[in-house]
């Protein structure tokens, strides 16, 4: 009897555990992590200089991807110049703490001030007045082999709402350590473009964009719980109730 009881309370966890996947985020962003690629792992990634695509997005500016362990040591290649861009960092002499992304595989790298050009993604499946949370990690660097101070920041449009990171002020070959960001919009349409520009200053001490691990959740819906949904709880209390009343009758069948 014991092990009937156990049975029929796991149930009761099981349906428990049904009745909470139905509330579970979904991220909406293909390819946060930049880590599908075509063509090359790390290089220039522009439409009009496809040294590397990125699956579930366009690129549009002087933008790169680089491999991991890859921004301060081989670098990315440019297929417009025919070079490789670094960043500073330790693997060029730098101790500036440049990493890799929390993420660990592929990241963004933007040129804030020269030949500026979006990255985008569209965004389907939106539920017009809902409001979704944007997620992802930023950093700000500069070129290797330029010198001064510079600025980095990140622009972030979901449809015709924009918003801005802070401004991170970049020593000479400096790098501000990624930190991450979190933005709220309210859907207008049910598709929508979600945009990344890099800001930048000055031009001609390449001031770079860092990006990585984006996430797109829908926060108008309820987040899961432990608590099961109304359906679940009356099936389940009518399970051990049937259970229970069938063991008080052969209980009293025994006893006569």
């Amino acid at each position: 009897m014991l092990r009937k009881a156990f049975a029929c309370g796991a149930a009761l966890g099981a349906l428990m555990l049904a009745s909470n996947s139905s509330f579970a985020q979904v991220n909406l962003i293909q390819n946060g992590d930049f880590e599908v690629t075509t063509g090359h792992s790390s290089g220039e990634w522009d439409s009009n200089h496809p040294y590397v695509n990125v699956t579930g997005w366009i690129s549009n500016g002087y933008n790169f991807i680089f491999a991991p362990n890859t921004a301060d040591t081989t670098g990315a290649h440019s297929s417009e110049y025919n070079n490789e861009l670094t960043l500073w960092g330790p693997g060029n002499g730098v101790n500036n703490g440049l990493t890799n992304s929390p993420t660990g595989g592929n990241f963004v790298a933007a040129d804030g001030a020269f030949q500026q050009g979006s990255i985008t993604q569209t965004i389907n499946g939106l539920t017009v007045g809902h409001t979704y949370q944007l997620g992802f990690y930023w950093a700000g660097a500069q070129q290797q082999g330029y010198d001064g101070p510079n600025t980095e920041q990140w622009q972030a449009s979901l449809g015709g709402d924009t918003q801005l990171t802070s401004v991170y002020n970049n020593p000479s070959h400096g790098f501000s350590g990624w930190q991450q960001e979190s933005f709220t919009y309210t859907a207008t349409s049910t598709s929508e473009t979600l945009a990344f520009l890099a800001l930048g200053t000055p031009n001609g001490v390449p001031p770079f964009s860092l990006l990585d691990g984006v996430t797109l959740y829908d926060i108008s819906t309820p987040p899961p719980t432990d608590t099961p949904e109304p359906g679940a709880m009356a099936l389940a209390a009518a399970g051990l109730a049937g259970f229970a009343g069938a063991a008080l009758r052969r209980r009293r069948l025994a006893a006569k």
